[in-house]
């Protein structure tokens, strides 16, 4: 074990963060003495501070010097940090969350949660079906589960479940019992340098399971399904999809009332197990969803128990994340940044909406991404009718390493009849005010701050609708 048992002093590096905050409140549930650093403060460390965490803006080697925690935990993002050096100097150890994670939830039945996307809502799916059956489970998500308010809980059951987040090879820190790959398409091109090297990352993900473990998998997707013949003769590998190749199948799928009902069968006799009726849109939720069926029936709830939860289910925060509607505009958040994502959000922003305008506002994240995604980028947006693009969020890249990768470049790459460069926010909110018109959905596809155009956008609307006295 490396993590040091409570009430030891845990300081976290990037503690804003949406996974170093989600330790954070495990660790504070848990009996830790848990303080922590960002550059800016927002939600969630307002949140953790109440909560009895010691909260820094900015960062200072005075932080590890005057208080002297028993570890230092730091984020992928962190690079020669001031209070990194200052932990090294005075011989406390300093991790990273691959070096930690399992500790956090030792004795525990783990699930994890992987995929190129759909991981954070298949998590929150699992979380909130174990949570309204009484199992009462410890989590991290990578968003904010509406049904708690929160991104994380140690919870006080014997299960605990992850978003088994790729990056930096964290998952390669999990324990699991029980794995959950909803797709393996090539990402993170900034560290994962090939697709093969993306792949075998998820190969060592599945080697970690134990001999009785299991692995859960979409059999449509191509990628995930290279597992079951990976992994056949050592594991239990289960499928599922809306095909033919999966053990379960979703079939008879179609929009309800602004979500998604279908029949969960088994394949072969197609023999019913339950019928979903799910308050969230789109054939990816459906799949999601499945899997998260699954995973608790390993656990014990029936399929009938599991799909009764999940209708109840109203999202995680910045996953088709509905910020409000007015005069019959719908302003709509989510945390699209890979072409697969953004082709399934329009997709269920058709669904839910199908006679209304899809205006979508995509903020490309980081230059690699978008240099090395550009053909498929360009294609991505057919179920939109309007598409503006921002300048790149550039996260932990320069713009001066990829000369000519800008956004002008990138809207004029893709392919529709109406795709135009917004040089600013202030540019991107004038426009929608002035051009869209009900009925419409204007969907925000950000993993940075382009969200802000969005709330932005709603405040003027309001105001433009309001009676004049």
């Amino acid at each position: 074990m490396t993590l040091p048992l409570p009430p030891s002093h845990v300081h976290l590096i990037g503690i804003g963060g949406v996974g170093m905050s989600a330790i954070a409140r495990v660790l504070l549930e848990q009996g830790y003495r848990v303080s922590g650093s960002d550059r800016a403060l927002n939600s969630y460390t307002e949140a953790l501070e109440r909560e009895g965490a010691i909260i820094y803006a900015g960062h200072d080697a005075a932080h590890i010097t005057e208080n002297t925690p028993d570890c230092v935990l730091i984020s992928s993002a962190i690079k020669g940090n001031p209070e990194v050096e200052a932990a090294e100097k005075r011989g406390i150890p300093v991790y990273k969350r691959s070096d930690i994670i399992a500790d956090v939830m030792r004795g525990q039945t783990v699930i994890a949660v992987a995929g190129s996307h759909g991981k954070t809502t298949t998590t929150a799916m699992l979380a909130h079906t174990l949570i309204e059956t009484g199992m009462n489970p410890g989590y991290i998500i990578g968003g904010t589960l509406k049904t708690s308010g929160t991104n994380a809980s140690a919870g006080s059951g014997k299960v605990f479940v992850i978003e088994a987040d790729e990056y930096d090879y964290m998952f390669l820190g999990l324990r699991p019992n029980i794995a959950i790959v909803t797709n393996i398409e090539w990402d993170h091109p900034d560290f994962f340098k090939t697709p093969e090297a993306f792949h075998h990352a998820f190969e060592q993900f599945i080697a970690l399971l134990p001999e009785d473990g299991q692995v859960i998998f979409c059999a449509d997707d191509p990628g995930a399904l290279q597992l079951r013949y990976r992994f056949r003769e050592e594991l239990s590998v289960w499928g599922y999809g809306a095909r033919s190749s999966g053990e379960w199948l979703a079939k008879e799928i179609s929009p309800e009332g602004g979500g998604t009902s279908f029949n969960l069968v088994k394949n072969g006799h197609l023999e019913l197990i339950c019928n979903v009726h799910l308050r969230v849109p789109g054939h990816v939720n459906v799949l999601n969803a499945v899997a998260a069926i699954r995973a608790s029936q390993q656990l014990g709830i029936q399929p009938e128990a599991a799909a009764k939860a999940l209708a109840t289910f109203n999202g995680v925060g910045r996953r088709f994340d509905t910020l409000g509607e007015i005069g019959n505009i719908a302003v709509i958040d989510d945390y699209a940044h890979n072409p697969a994502k953004i082709r399934a959000v329009l997709e269920a922003a058709r669904s839910r909406y199908p006679d209304r305008h899809i205006w979508a506002i995509w903020q490309p994240h980081t230059y690699s991404r978008t240099q090395t995604f550009m053909s498929q980028y360009a294609g991505a947006f057919t179920h939109a009718d309007h598409v503006l693009v921002t300048e790149i969020y550039a996260a932990r890249e320069q713009a001066v390493n990829f000369p000519g990768i800008t956004g002008a470049a990138t809207a004029a790459a893709v392919q529709h009849s109406d795709a135009r460069f917004v040089p600013s926010f202030d540019v991107a909110v004038q426009t929608l005010l002035a051009e869209v018109t009900p009925p419409a959905a204007v969907v925000l596809m950000s993993a940075g701050d382009g969200n802000r155009i969005g709330y932005e956008f709603l405040n003027l609307l309001k105001l433009k609708n309001e009676p004049k006295t």
